[in-house]
């Protein structure tokens, strides 16, 4: 699921939350401002999320990827 951080004028912010509740919690959900998280902390709060950058972090740089070479 993605989360994005929108600016709404308020001239279109009734407009735009009575589409939103048109979709079920399932496939969007609004995260009211004061309930907004820093990355980090987001980051923690997944199991295993801070031990896999952890561990990734030990690994040998001759292990990574050029740039050049990923295909984006």
């Amino acid at each position: 699921m993605k989360t994005l951080i929108l600016k709404l004028d308020d001239s279109v912010s009734d407009k735009f939350l009575w589409l939103l509740q048109h979709f079920s919690q399932n496939e969007v959900s609004i995260v009211d401002a004061d309930d907004f998280i820093l990355d980090d902390v987001y980051l923690r709060s997944i199991d295993g999320m801070a031990d896999s950058i952890h561990k990734a972090r030990s690994e040998a740089d001759s292990n990574g990827v050029a740039l050049s070479q990923l295909d984006w």
